[in-house]
């Protein structure tokens, strides 16, 4: 029997994919590019639309990155 144990998505500088832009893990999907969308308004379904590698929990991976890195405010920066 197989277990698969859920990982959590997270956003990572890797400097071997993207140079060191923040990606959410796994994907080439740049966190600022979904935190544009975000802050522009756009909902989940037309982001899943726009990334389909991104995986159901990614567009929370960029929020808490998001908070952490550009405080409570994100959305206005």
């Amino acid at each position: 029997m197989t277990i698969k144990v859920a990982v959590r998505a997270e956003v990572v500088r890797d400097p071997t994919v993207m140079s060191v832009d923040p990606v959410v893990r796994g994907t080439r999907v740049p966190a600022e590019t979904i935190l544009a969308y975000l802050r522009a308004g756009y909902p989940a379904q037309d982001i899943f639309a726009d990334y389909p590698s991104l995986p159901i929990d990614g567009i929370d991976a960029v929020v808490r990155w998001a908070e952490a890195a550009h405080g409570s405010e994100w959305r206005a920066s």
